[in-house]
């Protein structure tokens, strides 16, 4: 396992490394976690909330039990994080993501987060593994929802705001993404695994390694003998030989990743 950061003894190896592993690879996957994003300006899980927020934690509001509860403060939280995505502008690590595709390789991209960055920075097909802010399902017979735009903004006057009905059934809307509790869709899940396995590399960008059964993709492209790049602001990694850890900023590293991979040659 090789590094590369500020305390390294050599800066620039595993950086070179991974050039060269992305430099060969006909298929690339990239995989994302919060980290990537929290440099948009997006609270991971693990940042306290503010304003009107602070009292609660996030990972309360993460639940079916919350919305039954009070789905009222969790619609309501949901359209404020709506809210904060719409605003944030995806970074250069989204766009470095982006820019992959441009060079002559096959890149699949699998990501843990319900904003829409990696979409607004180029990238195509993104697959959601904890699903999407940007369309609501009902709470009762899960059909995809679709509402026009001002039912989905945050009121002025406060967190409170009753979710829509279904169009169908009448039930309760709710966002569409996996809580707490809940499994991975078996469709998306499958696809994620499939294409893990059969990339060459992967690269593992902000991701905390907690949240299981996303936690084992790197572990999955490992023993199916690709090289892993972990990308992060700490060491991740688990010292298998085909790991490189790239220490700091996604913003930072893979700009200069990407820099330093030539395009592949086009058939003629």
């Amino acid at each position: 396992m090789n590094q590369v950061g500020e305390d390294s003894g050599s800066p620039g190896a595993a950086l070179k490394r991974a050039s060269d592993a992305l430099s060969n690879a006909g298929h690339i996957v990239c995989f994302s976690g919060a980290g990537i994003s929290a440099e948009s300006g997006i609270a991971t899980y693990r940042d306290p909330l503010t304003g009107i927020w602070a009292p609660h934690d996030p990972q309360t509001m993460e639940t079916a039990s919350a919305f039954r509860k009070n789905p009222q403060l969790v619609w309501g939280w949901y359209l404020w994080r709506r809210q904060q995505v719409a605003n944030a502008q995806p970074n250069a690590a989204h766009l470095a993501i982006g820019q992959l595709a441009t060079i002559g390789r096959k890149v699949s991209v699998i990501t843990q987060n319900v904003d829409d960055l990696h979409e607004r920075a180029g990238s195509a097909d993104v697959m959601h593994l904890h699903g999407s802010l940007s369309t609501p399902k009902c709470f009762a017979c899960h059909r995809p929802g679709t509402l026009p735009q001002h039912q989905m903004l945050l009121p002025a006057d406060g967190a409170l705001v009753e979710p829509p009905r279904c169009g169908r059934c009448s039930g309760k809307l709710r966002p569409n993404v996996v809580w707490y509790g809940e499994d991975l869709p078996s469709d998306v899940w499958k696809s994620a695994v499939a294409l893990v396995k059969s990339c060459e590399v992967l690269i593992s960008v902000g991701t905390s390694g907690i949240v299981t059964p996303a936690a084992d993709i790197p572990w999955l492209a490992l023993s199916s003998g690709a090289t892993v790049i972990h990308v992060n602001t700490e060491d991740v990694s688990t010292a298998q030989p085909n790991e490189l850890m790239l220490i700091g900023k996604a913003t930072e590293v893979l700009p200069k990743l990407l820099a330093l991979v030539p395009r592949a040659e086009q058939p003629q």
